[in-house]
């Protein structure tokens, strides 16, 4: 059943390493955010269906695995009641949640999937379910498509247009999986299999190594002698989330995981379902390993322009090495480095290996100094309890000063995000003055900065008056309702945010949610040209379900000499750890750290910020 079936990690990073983060919380919170979903969708009690979705958020973020917690902290827990207590101790004892199945059973699954259509709320399916007899998207394409939506109280023309138009976009996204999804999955299978002694090397390749934001499939590659092929790929096909095995061979298998839901508890939206991701896992002798890495990372694009310049040296390229055309002589097989350099070629970063450029580059040997995630020094875009966050003000800069930052910006939603809790004009003053205690305290360990995520209203104006701005350190500017206007008032509507004196940041300017929310279109270049003249950044939301600005503004971004800032938008400890994904899409971008804000030291970052206004 959807809600039950094996999903795989969460990300953490500690110290600069991945870890990975407990597997029974990330079930949890799947659960609880679907029986929430489906609380609402049968008309339950309001404040049931908040304590569920709470309780997924909390399971979600929460770095400690309630599997080894004792009860009594297990219910100490902010956001876990007893109710949700017991039923965690219930799923760790069984593995099962008798409560989520007889719920689940009241509606059909096919009404589930429509939440995954953006717009699509519990609220609305309830009214496709009950009230036009809707069962499933085949069901809603074809109401769709005859009008018979339009009897409906609340479905006018613009809001029909609207479902179709979103349920061929999730169609379309359904197929991939999110980054994070991915590399939670990845690093499991990896973390499995290079236990086994046969296992000389492995790798994950593909899409997932070149950075992109969503994943077909993914694409493992295992170093490892011929005779011990055959229990490699046993052990592969044997593991917990393979609910069907496509095809076992001598050099590759594949296998598909269980369905997924997407991030329950998280607070970018609902997931991507139907049929799990597929796993492919390749074997290669440990001599051609470097060449079979670059292979089966490609792109295909970028592999045509290096096997046509082998070809133009008297050579042959392909997933076993490089060889003389005559002789089918070994010249590189083993590192990629090897293969690069015998093609008198720099190495090329995977996140760059999609023929944009980056081979002529590497001929001349100038290629840019990507950014690392080491090189991030400052979070510059944060949410405590003082709005929709989990941490207080001092846990979170602690959080921070922890991961080697020295600054830290607080910045908690404005008055206009009423559903996140966002602070009124006297709470914003109030919060300052918290925010400027924390900082007296925290003096000489780290530096904590007050700041908001500012709403820009639909006409460009901004949720606080000047007078408030201005004792702010740090103002991001984000778009948050009307994410479906038009690109000329959207442009516009920025346009006139990035002229206010007090804006230090542009927050995720698209708006929209990987796979779930395509967002906003405004005229990139000319916000481009206008923060560049302002002297503020443009941000690249770090969290996996946004990735915004992606890969193909941030290069246009730096094109136009705009400064980038990337953060987190952390709401709890897990959300910080998603900092590699904004690195990874920065890097696709040819990104350095001089172009990224969060990566100036103390002392320059305080002198970027006073120049901002």
């Amino acid at each position: 059943m959807l809600w039950l079936l094996w999903l795989g990690f969460a990300l953490g990073i500690s110290g600069g390493k991945l870890v990975a983060m407990s597997q029974t919380n990330t079930r949890l919170s799947r659960i609880f955010q679907q029986m929430a979903d489906v609380l609402e969708v049968l008309g339950a009690n309001r404040f049931k269906v908040i304590a569920f979705q709470k309780a997924a958020r909390v399971l979600g973020e929460l770095a400690e695995d309630v599997a080894v917690m004792d009860s009594k902290t297990l219910r100490a827990v902010d956001g876990i009641g007893k109710g949700m207590a017991d039923r965690i101790e219930a799923f760790v004892q069984t593995g099962e949640l008798a409560e989520a199945a007889e719920l689940m059973g009241k509606v059909p699954s096919g009404v589930v999937m429509m939440l995954d259509v953006p717009g699509l709320g519990p609220k609305t399916v309830s009214v496709l379910w009950r009230e036009a007899g809707l069962n499933d998207l085949d069901d809603l394409a074809k109401a769709l498509d005859t009008g018979e939506l339009e009897k409906l109280a609340g479905f006018g023309k613009k809001k029909i247009e609207n479902i179709k138009k979103n349920l061929v976009f999730a169609k379309e996204a359904g197929k991939r999986a999110r980054i994070g999804e991915a590399m939670a999955m990845a690093l499991w299978f990896i973390d499995q299999l290079k236990g086994l002694k046969q296992v000389k090397r492995i790798e994950y390749a593909g899409s997932l190594r070149r950075g992109k934001e969503t994943i077909g499939d993914l694409d493992l590659l295992v170093a490892a002698d011929a005779d011990d092929v055959g229990g490699i790929m046993d052990a592969f096909v044997g593991l917990e989330p393979v609910v069907d095995v496509i095809a076992k061979g001598k050099t590759k298998s594949s296998v598909r995981t269980g369905e997924s839901s997407g991030a329950a508890g998280s607070s970018k939206g609902g997931g991507i379902s139907g049929g799990g991701i597929q796993v492919d896992l390749r074997v290669v002798p440990i001599e051609s390993y470097g060449a079979a890495l670059m292979y089966f990372t490609g792109s295909k694009e970028h592999n045509v322009r290096l096997r046509e310049r082998a070809i133009s040296m008297g050579m042959k390229l392909n997933e076993w090495g490089l060889t003389k055309q005559d002789s089918d002589e070994v010249v590189a097989s083993g590192s990629e480095e090897e293969v690069f350099e015998a093609l008198g070629l720099a190495w090329v970063p995977p996140e760059l290996r999609e023929d944009r450029g980056e081979v002529a580059l590497a001929d001349k040997d100038d290629l840019p100094l990507l950014i690392e995630l080491s090189d991030i020094k400052a979070e510059l875009h944060t949410h405590t309890t003082a709005s929709d966050g989990m941490w207080t003000i001092e846990q979170l800069a602690l959080a921070a000063a922890e991961r080697g930052f020295h600054t830290v910006a607080i910045t908690d939603h404005s008055k206009g995000q009423v559903q996140a809790n966002g602070l009124s004009d006297e709470r914003l003053e109030k919060h300052i003055v918290a925010v400027r205690r924390v900082a007296e305290k925290l003096r000489g360990k780290i530096t904590v900065l007050a700041g908001s995520e500012v709403d820009i209203l639909t006409d460009g104006r901004l949720d606080y008056p000047d007078s408030l701005l201005k004792e702010l350190d740090v103002v991001v500017a984000s778009p948050h309702a009307a994410l479906t206007q038009e690109p000329a008032k959207c442009t516009a509507r920025f346009l006139k945010a990035i002229e206010n004196p007090y804006v230090t940041i542009m927050g995720h300017p698209t708006g929209r949610l990987v796979g779930r929310r395509e967002g906003l279109s405004p005229d990139m270049g000319a916000l481009f040209k206008a923060a560049a003249e302002r002297g503020i950044a443009m941000e690249i939301n770090a969290n996996h379900w946004r990735l915004d600005l992606r890969d193909t503004h941030a290069r246009a971004a730096i094109a136009a000499g705009v400064k980038l800032a990337i953060n987190t938008d952390a709401h709890g400890p897990g959300d910080l750890d998603q900092l590699q994904f904004g690195v990874l899409t920065a890097r696709r971008a040819g990104v350095t750290k001089s172009d990224v804000v969060n990566c100036m030291t103390k002392a320059g970052l305080a002198k970027w910020l006073k120049s901002t206004r």
